[in-house]
């Protein structure tokens, strides 16, 4: 498994998205790799930089239902309900218990303002006797009609689950689609040496050398179309605060520093500064804080890898 997979399943794991063989081809790269924690450590943030940002939870529907049936007496010269347009006849009533399931049903047709509501009258009594007609009184109005408390609710919902889930179906798509190297290591903040090494690996002309050493094992990986040179190494003793890893190509006899590196634990993914060319050595020192004085080892190579 090379780095842009493992960091597939990264991705993954950190949104609690992967299946159980997944789930285990990823704990198994981690166990074998433990340079790409850095990875992990990265999407961890990301997921929660998602969750802190959720939107707090609504009341459940059924609240303004349940304290509608707990008032046993509507306030005096409450306006009646208006329903929705052709939901229902206009001299029914719909139970308190259905009052959350006709306005789920009719919330696309219920209108932003209802400019005037005439009062229903008796059929009976409509019919006025013959004379003179006396000036009519003008029709009640009411005030705009909001949707009830359960639609609001169930609209709010609505609109942050579907942008919940337009958000990890994105970085689900960038990932699967193979973003450019630079986007995925701005996405995910992945060190610079584990960048250079997924590019190497995914050339054409990535090749390698290994060697053992004192307990540990060091691998150097490059590609003469990338240009790029990685050292990755288990297995490295502890250091004091004042010395350093230094890397060196080793060019016939003349060593030529390549830069310094700390480890992670006993772990570390380096890239090396300059160009290599064909046949150099790449060996690590020991060396005081911030580099041998005057570009010469002063200790003994940990390792040295020939490249040729």
């Amino acid at each position: 498994m090379n780095v842009h997979e493992f960091a597939e399943l990264s991705a993954g794991h950190a949104v609690a998205a992967l299946s159980p063989e997944d789930e285990q081809a990823y704990q198994d790269a981690l166990a074998a790799h433990p340079e790409w924690r850095g990875i992990v450590e990265a999407d961890a943030e990301t997921a929660a930089a998602l969750a802190e940002g959720a939107a707090p939870v609504s009341p459940p529907l059924g609240a303004r239902s349940a304290l509608l049936r707990a008032i046993a007496v509507e306030p005096a010269g409450a306006a009646p309900a208006v329903e929705p347009l052709g939901a229902v006849d206009a001299t029914s009533r719909q139970p308190a218990d259905a009052e959350a399931t006709v306005a789920m049903d009719a919330v696309a047709s219920v209108p932003a303002e209802v400019s005037e509501v005439d009062e229903p009258g008796e059929d009976a009594e409509a019919a006025e006797p013959a004379g003179p007609a006396e000036p009519a009184e003008p029709a009640p109005r009411t005030e705009p009609v909001s949707p009830p408390t359960e639609v609001v609710q169930a609209v709010q919902r609505r609109n942050w689950s579907r942008g919940v889930f337009a958000l990890v179906a994105s970085i689900a798509l960038l990932v699967g689609i193979g973003w450019g190297t630079g986007a995925i290591a701005d996405l995910w903040r992945t060190p610079t040496a584990v960048a250079a090494l997924e590019q190497i690996e995914a050339a054409p002309d990535a090749a390698a050398a290994q060697t053992d050493f004192g307990g540990g094992t060091a691998t150097v990986h490059w590609s003469p179309s990338v240009g790029k040179v990685v050292l990755v190494a288990e297995g490295l003793p502890t250091l004091p605060s004042d010395r350093t890893f230094e890397l060196w190509y080793v060019r016939g006899d003349a060593p030529i520093s390549a830069g310094t590196f700390a480890a992670d634990g006993t772990a570390a993914t380096a890239e090396l500064a300059g160009t290599m060319e064909p046949g150099d050595t790449i060996a690590v020192t020991v060396e005081p804080a911030g580099g041998a004085p005057g570009g010469a080892p002063t200790t003994d190579p940990l390792f040295a890898i020939p490249t040729a």
